[in-house]
């Protein structure tokens, strides 16, 4: 039974790929490093973006573990230039799978990217944590449990994390991450 945490990353300067942690992000990594503590690992794969890679980079040194870098596990691409409408294009794409904006990603597309990643990955009973990006999150919460929306992605905290488990292809997702308290 593979068990994968997928974690959207620590909070960043910005949404560049080269966009570092802010410290508070920083602290959030030590966080998810103490989080993941008593959790055995097998894997860590990342999204190639500084904001992943600085996210896991802690729970990496403790746990002795590479990071493996995975460009499928970028963000989405919703559109190829900035656009003041792009929060009411985000929540159709999460009603309508197929919309996409010229030269961009649909939900579905990207949907199938990040299952690209989990389906080539046979750990059989291994421990993987994946790190990626808001909108790919929400979209692979969509696809396991379509309770999971527009809303959910609203509300997914930097840095959140959920664990997938499946079983005899079974899919549950359950979100465990705590906000740790301050101070």
């Amino acid at each position: 039974m593979p068990t994968f945490y997928l974690i959207r990353h620590c909070s960043a300067t910005g949404q560049e790929p080269d966009a570092p942690l802010t410290e508070a992000g920083e602290q959030q990594a030590l966080a998810l490093a103490d989080f993941f503590q008593d959790v055995p690992v097998d894997r860590i794969i990342s999204s190639d973006y500084t904001r992943a890679i600085a996210s896991i980079t802690p729970l990496a040194t403790v746990k002795q573990l590479t990071i493996e870098t995975e460009p499928k596990l970028r963000e989405r691409i919703l559109s190829l230039e900035p656009r003041d409408d792009w929060f009411e294009l985000l929540r159709h794409s999460f009603t309508d799978a197929s919309f996409r904006l010229p030269g961009a990603e649909s939900g579905q597309d990207a949907t199938n990217r990040i299952l690209s990643v989990i389906d080539r990955i046979d750990d059989g009973n291994g421990v993987t944590i994946l790190v990626t990006h808001g909108n790919l999150l929400a979209l692979l919460l969509q696809h396991v449990d379509n309770c999971f929306d527009f809303d959910t992605w609203r509300t997914l905290s930097n840095p959140d994390v959920y664990r997938l488990d499946i079983v005899d292809n079974f899919w549950s997702v359950k979100r465990v991450w705590t906000v740790p308290a301050c101070g």
